[in-house]
């Protein structure tokens, strides 16, 4: 602590830094924010870095080097709390959509070559739980202006917040909007986690899975719903694939299985 305030550090990995961005865009609660805790390292903000004790550490973007995987170390063992931000942090982001490791080097290959890297070898992007224990979780493309608050008040307050159980179709269906898929329209509502008010399908426009996958989510029986529909499967393995990371793969496995 430090003249009783909590002491915040808040990291970008690799990613797009719209998490960040987005804290700094609550122009009228930025004051407020800053007030109530004690930044130490926000790079978006403030070139000073420090190395002390933190007492919560918000994490953003996924990790895609082995210094990434070290600086994450680092951050976990100053941390007495670490959240991860976005859909990056949590489920490894659009670039970790590779159902096959094969496609990663392949990919790699293709953009650099043989070149030779001298300041740190890529891995295939991962959450940041793939090598640190996670304590509570904030997912979106980007994460969103108030679930950020919420979630910031309530962990600066030593509540963590507990995850959206549920689907989108939930809140999708509390607003009363007509299902988009009876619609014959590809919607991943029934896949994705709630959180965001179902905003999408609120002005008909389709989920596109950015708050990844919902725990308990019944992929086969939504993947083969979205078959009957007369959707392309290649397309659908895609769309499925682009907002949940490395959390499908094991069932991207079993549908190849399947198909042989």
């Amino acid at each position: 602590m430090n003249n009783g305030k909590l002491k915040i550090g808040i990291f970008e990995l690799t990613g797009c830094a719209g998490d960040a961005l987005l804290i700094l865009d609550c122009e009228k609660e930025l004051l407020d924010i800053f007030k109530a805790v004690d930044i130490q390292v926000f790079l978006m903000a403030s070139s000073e870095v420090t190395d002390e004790k933190l007492d919560i550490a918000l994490v953003e973007g996924s990790v895609s080097t082995e210094k990434e995987i070290e600086e994450l170390k680092d951050i976990r063992e100053r941390a007495e709390v670490v959240v991860a931000i976005g859909i990056c942090a949590t489920v490894g982001g659009i670039q970790a959509r590779f159902t096959d490791p094969k496609e990663w080097e392949n990919k790699y290959k293709e953009v650099y070559g043989d070149i030779e890297m001298t300041h740190t070898k890529a891995v295939p992007s991962k959450p940041i739980d793939a090598y640190i224990t996670v304590d509570t979780y904030l997912p979106g493309c980007p994460i969103g202006k108030d679930q950020f608050l919420n979630l910031f008040t309530r962990v600066v307050k030593g509540n963590l917040p507990e995850r959206y159980p549920r689907p989108v179709c939930v809140t999708c269906k509390y607003n009363e909007n007509d299902c988009l898929l009876n619609k014959g329209i590809a919607c991943l509502g029934p896949l994705t986690e709630d959180g965001c008010g179902s905003i999408c399908p609120n002005h008909n426009v389709p989920c596109f899975g950015c708050w990844g996958p919902v725990e308990g989510a019944n992929l086969t029986s939504e993947y083969h719903l979205l078959q009957e529909k007369g959707f392309d499967i290649e397309a659908i393995k895609k769309q499925m694939a682009n907002y949940s990371g490395t959390k499908l793969v094991e069932f991207f496995k079993q549908l190849k299985k399947e198909s042989k």
